[in-house]
């Protein structure tokens, strides 16, 4: 529906109301100016764009006024001149301005452009009484106006122009508001061209951060479910030993003190491993732990610390796993231990089968236990469930775990292996 007040407002936003965006600033477009002179001025970098735009408002000026003083004195009635003197300002001071204030710029030319249009007409006595300095003024505030303005603005600017030429000169109205309609066009133009490449940039750094924030994420996760794997396997096999070596020992000084040096050992190799898994983490010299993360080659540490624990572990591996990358390799182990853990967790005493095989491109993992031989811990979190499962899906694996009949439970894997060439 047809608003008045919606018509008008575009108008009022031009004339009165309205501002500009902000100049775009690029350090590309300035010149730093020597230490010794920046010291005496209060800028220390020059605007390119805004040194132009004097420099031009200074030769309009100084164009202008040669150019209607020179028809002044041969003009009869003579011109005052401080009208010769307005004038060049009028042609000059939109130019110095619309850098920094393109709509201010328009609406000085706008109440000043008349004067010199005036006095063109009083001593050139030609038909189209525009002075070619006038044309490069207004076409550049003009088109500023395009460009840091809304839509909306432009086109009430660009609407009042064209009224103003056909007031000053109807006979030349026509090809002046095709002129300015072709100045305003390239601005909004550029205008559309500047704000699509502004969002995409920002698009782009929304992207960067989030892909940022998703690798430290990401980073995190690794890091969780390496603490968690050997946190909960070495600390379980340690509780369970320490447990365990008061009731072997019978207050027997030798086999107590044979107890306590492997729960110490036991103890050492959680650290060492600790100390691996934080390796990432630089001291101040910029050092880090290179030490080679275990793999397939030190399956039976876990099962000799699980057999310590009171599980009777049985290993069924064909032939010995060669040839997998260090990344297979560490997440088949740490499913191994993981799964050994839980065993000793929630079924102590039982009887854990763990085979490790290698075929169709793959190694493949199956850790099976039976009923504990006492009451095992309450259920944890499945953080260790869901640290195997995630450890499988990033190596583009299966990983499935489950109850068995009788009370055991079973973990099943396939970690696929890139054959190369």
């Amino acid at each position: 529906m047809f608003s008045a007040a919606a018509a008008v407002r575009p108008f009022a936003l031009a004339l009165f109301q309205g501002e500009a965006d902000p100049p775009p600033r690029s350090r590309r477009l300035s010149l730093g100016l020597p230490r010794r002179l920046a010291a005496l001025l209060p800028v220390r970098r020059i605007a390119l764009v805004q040194a132009a735009d004097v420099m031009t408002a200074w030769v309009l000026f100084g164009t202008t006024f040669s150019q209607l003083a020179d028809w002044n004195n041969g003009a009869l009635p003579r011109v005052w001149d401080g009208c010769i003197f307005l004038s060049a300002v009028a042609v000059s001071a939109p130019v110095a301005l619309r850098d920094r204030w393109p709509l201010a710029a328009w609406r000085v030319a706008l109440v000043l452009l008349p004067v010199p249009v005036h006095v063109t007409a009083a001593l050139d006595g030609s038909d189209a009484p525009y002075t070619p300095g006038m044309v490069v003024t207004y076409l550049l505030v003009i088109y500023s106006v395009a460009v840091r303005c809304d839509r909306r603005i432009a086109l009430a600017v660009w609407l009042i122009t064209v009224l103003g030429l056909w007031i000053a000169d109807r006979g030349s109205a026509p090809l002046g508001a095709v002129i300015t309609g072709v100045a305003v066009l390239f601005g909004y133009n550029v205008r559309v061209r500047r704000n699509a490449t502004a969002r995409l940039l920002l698009e782009e750094r929304r992207s960067r951060q989030a892909e940022s924030a998703q690798a430290v994420l990401e980073e995190r996760a690794r890091i969780a479910r390496e603490l968690h794997d050997v946190v909960a396997h070495h600390m379980s096999v340690i509780a369970i030993q320490a447990e365990a070596v008061p009731l072997k020992a019978a207050g027997d000084p030798a086999q107590l003190e044979a107890g306590l040096a492997e729960i110490r050992s036991l103890s050492l190799e959680a650290i060492a491993e600790l100390r691996q898994v934080l390796g990432v983490l630089r001291d101040q010299d910029g050092r880090t732990d290179t030490a080679p993360q275990p793999g397939l080659d030190r399956v039976g540490e876990l099962v000799a610390n699980a057999r310590a624990a009171g599980l009777s572990v049985l290993v069924e591996q064909p032939e010995p796993v060669a040839g997998v990358p260090p990344a297979i390799g560490l997440s088949a182990y740490r499913i191994v231990q993981e799964s050994l853990s839980n065993a000793m967790r929630h079924a102590p005493g039982a009887t854990v089968s763990v085979g490790i095989s290698r075929e169709s491109g793959a190694v493949r993992l199956r850790v099976v236990n039976g009923p504990g031989s006492s009451p095992g811990g309450p259920p944890g979190a499945g953080q260790g469930l869901a640290g195997m499962r995630e450890r499988a899906a990033l190596l583009g694996g299966e990983l499935e775990a489950a109850g068995v009949e009788g009370g055991g439970f079973q973990v099943t894997a396939r970690l696929p292996i890139e054959e190369t060439a």
